[in-house]
């Protein structure tokens, strides 16, 4: 049996810099040069992967009970955050993730996965943040994401930093990432979805 770590500060700042070769082979230069829209923060941009594989089935724990499989979501562009209640950026984000979730695109689902190990801290903080949209799960575990290239986890999600979005295309597989809070109701963003809501057109 293989011990999972679960992420948390020390590993997150420890394990950054391996953990970056192991997602896909991010495209050379950046989003926009013949591919998808330029979308980026103050401090980072959303980064093309090419050749990634579709996420693997996963039973994510969800808050509120049940659970959330990735895969359910094909035929959809997905958003998927991994945040933590002891991360103050991911506190900015959050609620723009809940707006996003709120706006109810149908070719778009947002996914918020939390990576506490203490799993009781999660919703008193969800409720002081008054997300009321979003689909919340839990990875203390690290089961659908990593925080360092050492853990042997089967996932095309590595935790480069926090809070991380992925962005997955119709087929499942992830088409990108970006880190740090993003204003994912921008115009910018907006475009960013459009382009991968209409691959298929495009293919």
């Amino acid at each position: 049996m293989t011990s999972h770590r679960s992420p948390n500060r020390r590993m997150f700042f420890a394990g950054v810099a391996g953990a970056a070769a192991s997602l896909a082979m991010p495209s050379p230069g950046c989003a926009g040069s013949g591919g998808p829209p330029p979308f980026a923060t103050a401090r980072h941009q959303f980064t093309e992967v090419r050749g990634a594989r579709p996420v693997p089935p996963a039973q994510i724990p969800r808050l509120g009970g049940g659970v959330l499989d990735l895969t359910s979501f094909r035929g959809k562009v997905v958003l998927v955050n991994f945040w933590a209640t002891w991360c103050p950026a991911c506190r900015t984000e959050l609620p723009i993730l809940d707006q996003l979730a709120g706006n109810r695109r149908a070719d778009l689902a947002v996914i918020a996965i939390a990576t506490d190990r203490d799993r009781s801290v999660v919703a008193p903080f969800v409720k002081q943040l008054k997300l009321r949209h979003l689909a919340i799960g839990f990875d203390p575990g690290g089961l659908v994401a990593r925080a360092g290239a050492s853990d042997a986890v089967d996932t095309p999600f590595a935790l480069y930093g926090m809070p991380i979005s992925f962005l997955l295309g119709l087929q499942g597989q992830v088409e990108g990432y970006i880190t740090g809070e993003a204003d994912w109701l921008s115009i910018e963003a907006r475009r960013l979805f459009d382009y991968y809501a209409g691959a298929s057109a495009k293919g």
